[in-house]
Parts: structure tokens; C-alpha cells; sequence
């Protein structure tokens, strides 16, 4: 199975470029992984939430292709421990995803048409972190899910 992260934006951060650089290098040991960075909009003071969410929602979807199964990181979504959120990335393997595409938006969220293209939806915690923290936690959780999913003492219960 492959497996995209889509962010809009890029990390600006040092210790969250080190942190991601490493555990996307542990993930490549055992699937496809790519992440797709799209830059920030440029010139969006005069315009409203609701149109910057609609002009990054279409570079949004430019990166996402027919067959790919969409799922959005949003507060609202569903809740995992890391045990059932790696049984549950094993049961899309099983059951023949292709390829998985994860979104983290912008600081307004998803656009309509970016929802509507969305299987679903994924929550990593009931807090609100910015959207540059939260690609180190969302890529350390998909290390940890593949090395229960191996049975490996990365996860500790």
C-alpha cells in the first residue's frame, strides 16, 4: 500500500523537519511513503476563510488521483488508540487499498469539495495543534501502526 501525506505549507520549524526526516525515513522500511508539500498561498489578506479554503481545496485535489482513498486529519474525525489506528491501516492493506492519501489543510480547514472527495475523516487528539506540529505527531503515529503491525518494541502496552 502507498501512502501520501498532502500539507499545505512548509514546515518551517527545524526540530519538526528533523523529527519528520526521521521517522519518514523508519517508515520507508516498510511501505511506499511520499509526502506532498503545497505552498501557502501568496496574497490572501483580502480575501476570506471561505475563499482561501476553496483555492487551496483545488491544489488540493490537483494532487489527488482517481482510485486514491482520501482521508482528512481533522478534529472531528474519528478517534484511535494506536493499536486499533494500526489495525485498522492492516485492514485497508488487507482489504486492497491501493493507495491512501492523507490531508492536513490549511489554518481555515477543508473546502466543500475537498469533504465530499474524503472517505473519512481522522482526529489525533480532542487538542488543536498547529498544522505543522501536527505532520510530526501524524508521521511518528503511521511509524508506530506499521511496527505494531510487525510486532516490533517500538510500541510499549
Amino acid at each position: 500500500m502507498k501512502i501520501t501525506l498532502i500539507t499545505i505549507g512548509k514546515t518551517t520549524f527545524d526540530f519538526v523537519k528533523e523529527g519528520m526526516a526521521m521517522y519518514e525515513k523508519r517508515i520507508g522500511r516498510y511501505l511506499n511513503y511520499t509526502r506532498v508539500e503545497i505552498p501557502a498561498l501568496q496574497g490572501t489578506a483580502s480575501l476570506t476563510p471561505e475563499e482561501i479554503k476553496e483555492k487551496e481545496g483545488q491544489l488540493i485535489l490537483k494532487k489527488i488521483k482517481d482510485g486514491d482513498k482520501v482521508i482528512l486529519l481533522d478534529e472531528k474525525g474519528t478517534r484511535y488508540t494506536s493499536t486499533a489506528w494500526a489495525a485498522y491501516l492492516g485492514h485497508l492493506a488487507d482489504t486492497g487499498c491501493k493507495s491512501l492519501v492523507f490531508v492536513i489543510g490549511g489554518a481555515y480547514g477543508f473546502s466543500p469539495g475537498i469533504r465530499k472527495s474524503a472517505s473519512g475523516m481522522l482526529s489525533l487528539s480532542d487538542m488543536t495543534f498547529s498544522h505543522q506540529i501536527i505532520r510530526l505527531f501524524f508521521t511518528e503515529q503511521l511509524y508506530r501502526a506499521m511496527t505494531i503491525l510487525r510486532g516490533e518494541p517500538y510500541h510499549n502496552e
